[in-house]
C-alpha cells in the first residue's frame, strides 16, 4: 500500500475536506481534524464492495454468520479475547449506541462518570439524555496521563451509576494496561457501576503497547460491561456506519436489543456488512503496514516540533492516530489559539477545549495522512509561530 499517495477528497462530500468553511469559517485550510484517514481503504474492502454492487440487488439483509465469525476471529487473533456469537449485536454506530445505552441502563438525573479530556460526544450523550456528567479527570504526570482511582472511588461513593471508558483514549492516546483496567474494573464491580467501553481505536495501537479489551481482564467484568467497536477507524470506512456491541451478559443484551428494536435500528446495511467482513477477514496485512506508517508519522512530527517548534510539545501516543499538542507555551487563550491555527497557520485542528476544560491550551492533530501533508502542516505552523516570536 502506498500511503504516500495523495488522494483528492475535495468535492467528494467529505466532512473533513468539504465542511471546512461551515465549521471553521474558512475553506482554504489544511484539514487535520476529524478522525478519518486520507488513505484509500484496503483493496480487499474496495473489491468486496464492487462485487456486492455488481450483484445489483440490495434487499433487506438477514444476519450473516460469516460476518460474525470474521469479527470473532479478529478479536481472538488480534486481542486474545474469545467472543461468543450470541454476544454480538450489530448497531448503527458507536455514538448512537452509547446514547441508547445511557437511555436504557440509567434513569434521568443519574450520574455518569467520564474521564476528560475526552471525546466530546461523551458529554453530549449524557447531557442530551437528561443525565449528569461527573468528571474523573485524567492526571498529567511527567508527560503521561493516568487515572485517578481515589477520585473515581469518591464519585462512585456519591452514587454514580455508569462509567464511559475510552480505551485507547481519545484524544490523549493512552492505551490503558491490564493492571489499570483491573483496578478500574474492581472499583466498578464493588460499587455496581455499569461500564460502557468505547474501544473503536483498539486496533490502532503501537508496539510495545497492546490493546486489552476491558471485558477480557476478568471473567467477572463480562457481567457489567458493554464493549463498543467498529472497523471504521481501523480501515477508514467510517462513512459506511458499520459497528457492533459485545454484550456477554444476557440480561443486558436482551434489554439493549429491545431498545434497538423499539427504534427500528437492528437491520444491517448490505454494503457495510460486505466491507466489514472483508476488512476483518483480509485486512490484517494492510493494517500492519498502516501502523508502521502512522508510527513513523508520529515520530516525524515529534522530531520536527522539537527541532523547529519548541513552543509546542507532544508525547507520542500509545494508540490512535491523534497527536495531542501542548500549545500552552504560546501564551494564547483558548479562543486565540483556535483563531491562530485557522488564520495564521491555515490549519483545521480540533480545539483541546472541546474535550473539556482539561484540554485548554491543547490542540488535537490527525496524523493519518501522507507524510508530505504532515510536512506542509509543520511548515505552515512554523511560519505562523515565527510571527508570534517577533511580536
Amino acid at each position: 500500500m502506498n500511503f504516500d499517495e495523495i488522494v483528492e477528497r475535495i468535492h467528494t462530500g467529505s466532512l473533513k475536506w468539504d465542511g471546512l468553511e461551515a465549521l471553521f469559517g474558512e475553506k482554504n485550510l489544511l484539514p487535520l481534524w476529524v478522525a478519518d484517514m486520507d488513505f484509500r481503504a484496503p483493496e480487499e474492502v474496495i473489491s468486496a464492495l464492487h462485487t456486492r454492487v455488481e450483484h445489483g440487488v440490495f434487499g433487506y439483509q438477514a444476519p450473516q454468520e460469516e460476518l460474525d465469525q470474521a469479527i470473532i476471529d479478529w478479536w481472538n487473533t488480534r486481542h486474545h479475547f474469545a467472543i461468543e456469537r450470541d454476544w454480538l449485536v450489530h448497531c448503527p454506530g458507536v455514538v448512537p449506541s452509547l446514547s441508547l445505552s445511557v437511555q436504557t441502563f440509567t434513569d434521568p438525573n443519574d450520574s455518569i462518570v467520564i474521564q476528560p479530556p475526552v471525546y466530546p460526544p461523551f458529554f453530549k450523550v449524557i447531557k442530551e439524555n437528561g443525565r449528569l456528567a461527573v468528571n474523573n479527570p485524567l492526571q498529567l504526570i511527567e508527560g503521561q496521563y493516568k487515572m485517578d482511582f481515589d477520585h473515581l472511588a469518591q464519585q462512585f461513593e456519591k452514587g454514580a451509576k455508569m462509567l464511559i471508558l475510552c480505551n485507547p483514549h481519545n484524544p490523549v492516546g493512552r492505551v490503558f494496561n491490564r493492571e489499570e483496567l483491573d483496578t478500574l474494573g474492581k472499583l466498578c464491580e464493588h460499587y455496581g457501576v455499569t461500564v460502557l467501553s468505547d474501544e473503536i481505536h483498539g486496533d490502532l495501537v503501537y508496539p510495545p503497547h497492546v490493546h486489552t479489551p476491558f471485558a477480557s481482564v476478568r471473567e467477572e467484568f463480562l457481567s457489567f460491561s458493554i464493549t463498543f467497536a467498529a472497523p471504521s477507524k481501523t480501515f477508514n470506512i467510517a462513512g459506511l456506519h458499520a459497528s457492533y456491541a459485545i454484550i456477554p451478559n444476557p440480561t443486558l443484551r436482551k434489554t439493549f436489543i429491545k431498545a434497538l428494536d423499539r427504534l427500528g435500528l437492528r437491520m444491517q446495511n448490505v454494503l457495510s456488512s460486505a466491507a466489514m467482513q472483508a476488512a476483518y477477514r483480509f485486512g490484517a496485512p494492510w493494517l500492519n503496514e498502516l501502523l508502521v506508517y502512522l508510527q513513523d508519522n508520529l515520530i516525524f512530527l515529534q522530531h520536527e516540533l522539537q527541532s523547529r517548534l519548541p513552543e509546542i510539545t507532544m508525547q507520542i501516543p500509545q494508540g490512535t492516530y491523534l497527536a495531542w499538542l501542548d500549545c500552552r507555551k504560546l501564551g494564547l487563550s483558548t479562543d486565540e489559539l483556535s483563531t491562530f491555527m485557522v488564520r495564521q497557520a491555515g490549519l483545521a485542528l480540533n480545539s483541546g477545549a472541546a474535550f473539556g476544560i482539561e484540554g485548554e491550551g491543547f490542540m488535537r492533530l490527525n496524523i493519518a495522512c501522507p507524510r508530505s501533508t504532515l510536512q506542509r502542516a509543520i511548515d505552515q505552523l512554523e511560519h505562523a509561530v515565527k510571527q508570534i516570536r517577533t511580536n
